[in-house]
């Protein structure tokens, strides 16, 4: 028996013979069903979700693409987000790797994950910035002796696809 109020684990429920795990009242049977080399999640979902599990597939398919105005901008905004009152020196610059990314350019490290991921990390830096702060110079919890570059983190998280 689980003891989380509003969580049912796999022994306690099934959605079709599969796993399903319920949380809170208000949140659909979500099932994963081992499919090859990869997991797919199928659920149950409303009209609505479908519609915003559609836009957001969609709005994936959107590269990152380095000569676009509005990505460069993007680029400018989350630096500016991540180290208020340092001007960054160039879009590609040894600057961004204090930031986690791979090399000079970030845009090297979207790759597949698009467009998205850095309005997520953005969308991060902004919103929950004490949080952002603290991951990226990795303060509180134990350090472990290898570490993922902070930016590249974030993008991978992104190119989940959902």
């Amino acid at each position: 028996m689980n003891n989380r109020p509003g969580l049912i684990n796999a022994d306690e429920a099934s959605c079709g013979g599969s796993p399903s795990w319920r949380i809170k009242k208000s949140l659909t049977c979500v099932c994963f069903n081992r499919k090859r080399a990869y997991e797919r999640i199928s659920s149950n979902l409303t009209p609505l979700q479908e519609e915003r599990l559609k836009r957001l597939r969609k709005r994936m398919k959107n590269y990152f693409d380095a000569s676009r105005p509005d990505h460069q901008d993007a680029l400018r905004a989350l630096w500016s987000a991540t180290y208020p009152g340092e001007k960054l020196q160039a879009l590609i610059s040894d600057q961004w790797k204090d930031m986690g990314w791979q090399g000079r350019d970030p845009s090297t490290d979207f790759r597949g994950a698009g467009f998205i991921s850095l309005e997520n990390l953005l969308f991060f830096a902004k919103t929950f910035s004490t949080s952002f702060q603290r991951l990226l110079k990795k303060q509180g919890g134990k350090r472990a002796a290898w570490e993922y570059p902070f930016a590249v983190a974030g993008v991978n998280i992104s190119e989940s696809r959902p």
